[in-house]
């Protein structure tokens, strides 16, 4: 039996960069994937790639591979990554020019195709509203999940970038290609969307979103490492962490991670199957160490999903403190005065803190940016009109990208691979 071993580097955009370093450095990894889009991720890379064409991608790419390139080329791991957000031939680009400049060499490949603003049918309706996509306003972004065969062909690089892709695909692709597993396969596919589920999130399913002091106790949370996952043929996935780190593997916190997110155990819907959790058995074999098998797979479904990003507006945030003796009587009366001056505007004022020290904060979305400003105003107003002892006033005025989900027929979507030479490798 054939066994491969897969490590989570990032489960979202602000992610630590130590964890990955750890698994590279003594993890005995094949695969590292570094998963950093969320929901809302896209739509803000083309917010950014809407200001500046040579943007879009993840901005802590070159952080993030600068310090992790030359560990994985030297440990001889292939890297997969959704990095490249709104814009993966830019990524790809500096991928290149970062393995050149180390003088690494390597073959970057950069999967397109998950945009699909051209082809949206502005008639489909939103999950949110059940109304169509034209009523959401102006529409900046609409990126489809792509799935694991839009990947398989670009496994032949050391370093793989794509834009939005579902997250257990990440890993369900580089599984596949290692295990020789077939993509039309319901049980080989449901066992590495599995794994792929559970890893995903990286620390997550080490206890970092599992820790409630006194209740669910994880231990050196500010060490924490991430997991990896020895993977055999049958599909039986065995998950650990490195020794020496922090955090906590166990059943409890694989369980808490197996139902993040999918709505329905019985069929959670990727692009690669419709899975099924129900008789997923999970066992502790050893400290930090989970065996998880059993996962079912029904046929994957005929569309795919597509994050819609438009503009909403924007949001105006307001704060002023107080300090001092009765603070919070003098926060709540700030409060009110706002609210009365500003009678009939949809604002949300809400007093943070406790008798001796409070900040007030006021928010408003909206398009009419006369009437935001007029939000700020009334804060900053309360320097000399408000209770006694206001003071660090901040007001702050940004755009809104709303999101919205809908569907697309699979055969609208079109993914391609472009590869990528650093000069030493093409030399």
């Amino acid at each position: 039996m054939r066994t491969t071993r897969i490590g989570s580097g990032a489960g979202f955009s602000g992610d630590r960069i130590e964890p990955a370093e750890d698994l590279l450095r003594r993890g005995n990894l094949a695969d590292l994937v570094l998963e950093c889009l969320g929901e809302r991720t896209v739509a803000l890379a083309q917010q950014r790639k809407l200001a500046d064409p040579a943007q879009g991608y993840e901005r802590r790419l070159p952080a993030r591979f600068s310090r992790l390139l030359p560990l994985a080329r030297r440990a001889g791991v292939r890297i997969v990554t959704n990095m490249g957000a709104a814009h993966p031939l830019a990524a790809g680009r500096i991928t290149r020019d970062l393995l050149d400049a180390a003088g690494l060499g390597g073959r970057v490949a950069v999967v397109t195709g998950d945009d699909v603003l051209d082809v949206l049918d502005l008639d489909a309706p939103a999950w949110e509203t059940g109304k169509p996509l034209r009523e959401l306003g102006e529409i900046v972004s609409a990126n489809a999940y792509l799935g694991a065969d839009a990947l398989l062909p670009a496994l032949a690089a050391d370093v793989v970038i794509t834009g939005r892709v579902a997250d257990p695909s990440l890993f369900v692709a580089p599984l596949a290609d290692r295990l020789g597993w077939d993509l039309g396969d319901p049980a080989a596919t449901a066992a590495g969307t599995l794994a792929g589920h559970l890893l995903e999130c990286a620390g997550q399913l080490t206890g970092g979103y599992f820790a409630d002091p006194g209740h669910q106790d994880v231990p050196d949370l500010a060490a924490l490492g991430f997991p990896f996952a020895d993977v055999g043929s049958d599909g039986v996935a065995r998950l650990g962490k490195l020794p020496g780190t922090g955090g906590l593997l166990s059943r409890a916190t694989v369980r808490e991670q197996l139902l993040y997110e999918i709505t329905d155990p019985a069929a959670y819907l990727t692009p690669d199957i419709t899975l099924d959790v129900r008789d997923v058995s999970i066992a502790e074999t050893g400290p930090d160490e989970v065996r998880v098998s059993g996962a079912r797979g029904k046929p994957r479904p005929e569309r795919l999903k597509v994050s819609v990003g438009y503009r909403a507006g924007s949001k105006v945030e307001a704060e002023i403190s107080y300090v001092g003796p009765n603070a919070a009587r003098r926060g709540a009366l700030a409060a009110e005065v706002v609210t009365t001056r500003l009678a009939g505007v949809p604002v949300r004022a809400e007093v943070l803190g406790g008798e001796t020290g409070c900040r007030l904060r006021v928010a408003a979305i909206g398009h009419d940016r006369d009437l935001l400003d007029r939000v700020g105003d009334e804060v900053e107003s309360l320097y000399t009109n408000g209770p006694a002892g206001g003071g660090g006033v901040r007001v702050h005025v940004t755009e809104v990208i709303g999101i919205a989900s809908t569907l697309i027929p699979r055969e609208a979507v079109r993914p391609d691979v472009t590869f990528l030479e650093a000069p030493d490798a093409a030399a």
